[in-house]
């Protein structure tokens, strides 16, 4: 039986709502139903080319759901439990692996090159997407891509942590290790943004900048933890020193991926800080330094996969901020939308409106 599906039939070409045709889930992998699914910048990157993996795909990485079914050898998860959609599951055996960085597992993104699908109406095979094909009803995915969903946390709302909550949740943790009573400004109030914001909450950060083109994120950013909302202009790391004794913040984050956001951010930081960078840029976008800056604010700049995380690790963790009421997934969700709506979402994320668009199924 065919499930609707959002598939990219080209890079660059407009998304199509069309049935899908999945196999039952063979030895090692998962048939699972969607509850929700994320709409992310990552999905947006791939469906222009930013990033390069193979088309015609069925998009979305970021979502939660119900196992239907299981193949053999199968023992992680049973039919009916719930689950959060792991985009990056690590091989356990490469180098980075073994030094127990999974985000940069060098295998993580082999999964994407085989065919998960078939188009209904005339058999195209079809790609998953970031591994997971989560923009469809449903999706058959290996074992490792499935983690259990936090007990006590709607499905809807566990889809949010396959990557923005951890992503956000992780550079603030695990990459900038922001401390109690740092300064952290974060650059792009996106739903990674909100997330980063809480999290520096959470870490007891003493003052939090937001810093956004919008105006319409400020109620968003403040409700999220952050102190003071900037909107991003040529004098925002001026103003942002002005509002930290002229040093600057501790930590920076930039959620966006341009180079100017990066440069901004670096400058913002003060002296001996840390600049962390979640976006995703092109290659075109280029970011330059001279050698006398870099000797003289002492600054670290840091790229940050995936939040730095381990999401068998982490999911765990992020699951009890959640039921002792730190952690709102909620609040990252500004739209929550049908697959047709997917193209509008992409469209805000371009234009800089909102925060998470999710796809309830």
């Amino acid at each position: 039986m065919a499930v609707r599906a959002a598939v990219l039939p080209a890079v660059d070409a407009p998304l199509e709502i069309t049935g899908i045709e999945l196999a039952e889930p063979g030895p090692g992998r998962v048939r699972v139903r969607l509850a929700a699914a994320g709409v992310c910048h990552s999905d947006l990157s791939l469906s222009n080319g930013t990033m390069r993996l193979p088309v015609p795909a069925v998009l979305g990485h970021e979502g939660a759901g119900t196992v239907v079914s299981v193949g053999e050898g199968v023992t992680r998860v049973a039919p009916g439990d719930g689950v959060v959609l792991n985009w990056a599951p690590s091989c356990g055996a490469c180098p980075a692996c073994a030094r127990g960085e999974v985000w940069l597992c060098a295998d993580a993104l082999s999964g994407a090159a085989a065919v998960h699908a078939r188009r209904a109406d005339d058999g195209t095979g079809l790609h998953p997407g970031l591994n997971v094909a989560a923009f469809a009803e449903e999706t058959v995915v290996p074992a490792s891509c499935v983690l259990p969903a936090p007990e006590g946390v709607p499905l809807t709302d566990a889809a949010l942590l396959g990557c923005a909550v951890l992503t956000g949740y992780g550079a603030v943790h695990h990459s900038a290790r922001v401390q109690p009573g740092e300064t952290v400004a974060v650059f792009g109030v996106g739903g990674v943004g909100l997330a980063a914001l809480q999290s520096a909450r959470i870490a007891g950060a003493s003052r939090i900048v937001a810093v956004d083109v919008s105006p319409a994120k400020e109620e968003l950013a403040v409700a999220a933890g952050a102190t003071d909302f900037l909107l991003a202009s040529d004098t925002t790391p001026r103003e942002i020193r002005a509002l930290t004794g002229k040093e600057g913040v501790d930590v920076a984050v930039e959620c966006v991926g341009r180079g100017a956001t990066i440069r901004a951010a670096w400058e913002s930081t003060r002296r001996g800080g840390r600049t962390t960078v979640v976006g995703i840029g092109g290659k075109d976008q280029q970011v330059t330094f001279n050698a006398l800056e870099i000797f003289h604010w002492g600054r670290t700049l840091a790229g940050c996969v995936y939040g730095n995380s381990d999401p068998a690790r982490d999911l765990p963790v992020l699951g009890e901020h959640i039921r002792a009421g730190r952690l709102d997934l909620g609040a990252l969700v500004t739209e929550r939308i049908a697959l047709d709506g997917i193209p509008a979402a992409f469209e805000n994320m371009l234009a800089g409106k909102g925060g998470r668009a999710l796809v309830v199924f």
